[in-house]
């Protein structure tokens, strides 16, 4: 294939996916969510809108210094400050970009800009040309270009493209386009904008109609050749299209498309799972690609077909997306370092050995209460560790809890702090979770609001794993926390103990950069 067959992936999870009512990513969080980008391999990351907030560019900042690779890429409106403050977070960048959207529409002029076209189209050329003269690398987006005056698109990406611009984004803003009409309007782009060879058309979908998948592969049909999404199609109100869909469609359809992308494929699931955890916005069961029933067949007839020969029912290896079903290794109480460790390898898990024995101690701990611990219990071994260097403030280290339908519901902890010190208490609350969550309370000290509580079960059987997330909000800040153990009450409590580390962890950073 030419290099002008290569469909460029432009992630946007750390900024639109963050959106997402509820989502309130930590400076750590979108780190880790960078990192894992990188391995996923993904050409442009944009990493957050900057001039929202303080923490929003010291968070963009970190990754652009320290993320190798990918573009780093910042979000800005058509004005000074913003642009400016694009360019001081991705400047140490590598590879630094400038994403500058205004909108286009009627509607969007009229109720939000108060402007006509005229104005806009200055404030295009403007914005571009600003932003231009700190990098080579510019981006813009004539937002709600779907529900615009076609025309009137045309002339401000010809503008764009005249100050500088080197992609041009046609986002469907409102998940208004159907796919035909999608991909008649970038196609339309190449006989319409007189300099278009000189920039690269990307295309941004939402999924207000469920046709963002649709309308990315469209727009790709037709001439787009970068693809704005987030993992696991997070984003304002229905999401954006999912790129590990429009990835693994481009893939299994090659034959159709005749593109491809640098995707390191394996990384899909694993970088769908850290999302997941890190949102605390679970993916749906019947989910494409990644869902929990993805690769799951209950018909007689699907099984029978799949167990003959895979392809009959499948048309994606799950080995290819980094799903691995082999199950050659049974792990039991019984089981050592040497057979855990090759779980891992199979799992293509890499693991230092300092952090393998704290693993080693909580895969003990899940063993002595289960028949048999399989890949999900792993995974939440794994999400429960997490980042193994967190700085944790408080650690859960017993609860207790006396309820019943004639007692008021009862809950004694005992905490440590990070100095070593144990903390006694209990509290009575309006059922067993409130009265752990106020047993902290008076201890830790630390006000907050528990404003989401969801539970669920890990694995099948009376002995499975109930993994619970939190979200706490203080200051208007949210946090999520994430726990499993057998006992619900005590994933419970440790999943509220994470989220609480989270925020602590949070303040005392924000009160050093303030003092």
């Amino acid at each position: 294939m030419s290099a002008s067959d290569k469909i460029y992936i432009f992630d946007t999870t750390l900024r639109d996916g963050e959106q997402s009512a509820g989502i309130g990513f930590t400076k750590e969080d979108k780190l880790q969510i960078a990192h894992t980008l990188r391995k996923l391999n993904v050409d442009i990351i944009e990493a957050g809108f900057p001039a929202s907030s303080k923490g929003d560019l010291d968070a963009v900042s970190a990754i652009a210094r320290e993320i190798k690779g990918p573009v780093i890429c910042g979000l800005a409106r058509a004005n000074d400050n913003d642009i400016d403050a694009v360019w001081e977070a991705v400047k140490l960048a590598e590879s630094p970009r400038i994403h500058v959207f205004l909108s286009s529409s009627d509607i969007h002029m009229a109720q939000q800009l108060k402007k006509n076209k005229e104005d806009v189209l200055a404030m295009a050329r403007y914005s571009v040309s600003r932003a231009a003269k700190y990098c080579s690398d510019v981006e813009f987006s004539p937002m709600d270009a779907t529900r615009s005056d076609h025309e009137f698109v045309y002339q401000l990406v010809q503008a764009a493209i005249e100050e500088g611009a080197t992609t041009i984004n046609i986002p469907d803003t409102v998940g208004y386009a159907i796919p035909e009409e999608f991909g008649n309007f970038i196609g339309s782009l190449k006989n319409k904008v007189k300099d278009i060879h000189k920039a690269r058309i990307s295309v941004h979908c939402q999924n207000d109609l469920g046709m963002a998948t649709a309308n990315s592969i469209a727009g790709i049909m037709a001439g787009a050749r970068q693809i704005e999404g987030t993992i696991n199609g997070i984003g304002e109100r229905a999401g954006n299209a999912s790129l590990e869909e429009v990835i693994m469609a481009i893939s299994t359809r090659k034959d159709l498309m005749k593109v491809h992308t640098e995707i390191n494929t394996e990384e899909i699931f694993p970088s769908s799972k850290l999302v997941e955890r890190l949102s605390g916005m679970l993916v749906q069961s019947n989910k494409a690609i990644v869902g929990k029933n993805a690769f799951r067949h209950s018909s007689g007839i699907h099984q029978d077909g799949v167990l003959k020969m895979r392809e009959t029912y499948e048309i994606i290896d799950p080995k290819n997306i980094g799903l691995n079903d082999d199950q050659s290794i049974v792990l039991t109480k019984v089981s050592g370092r040497h057979g855990l460790k090759a779980r891992l390898d199979d799992l293509g898990i890499s693991i230092n050995e300092d952090d393998f024995d704290q693993i080693f101690s909580a895969f003990k701990e899940v063993a002595d209460r289960k028949d048999e611990v399989d890949d999900r219990d792993l995974e939440v071994i794994l999400s429960e560790l997490g980042n193994l260097d967190f700085e944790e403030q408080w650690s859960l280290e017993s609860v207790q809890v006396s309820t019943g339908d004639n007692q008021k519901p009862t809950a004694s902890v005992e905490l440590k702090d990070s100095e070593g010190n144990l903390y006694n208490d209990a509290a009575n609350g309006d059922g067993p979770i409130d009265s752990i969550c106020k047993a902290i309370n008076r201890i830790v000290k630390v006000e907050n609001q528990l404003t989401e509580y969801r539970v669920k079960s890990v694995t099948e059987g009376i002995d499975a794993q109930g993994e619970v997330s939190v979200r706490v909000v203080a200051n208007k800040q949210s946090f999520a926390g994430n726990a499993a153990h057998t006992d619900i009450l005590v994933a419970s409590a440790r999943a509220y103990m994470n989220a609480l580390n989270k925020l602590i962890i949070y303040n005392m950073r924000r009160s050093h950069e303030e003092g």
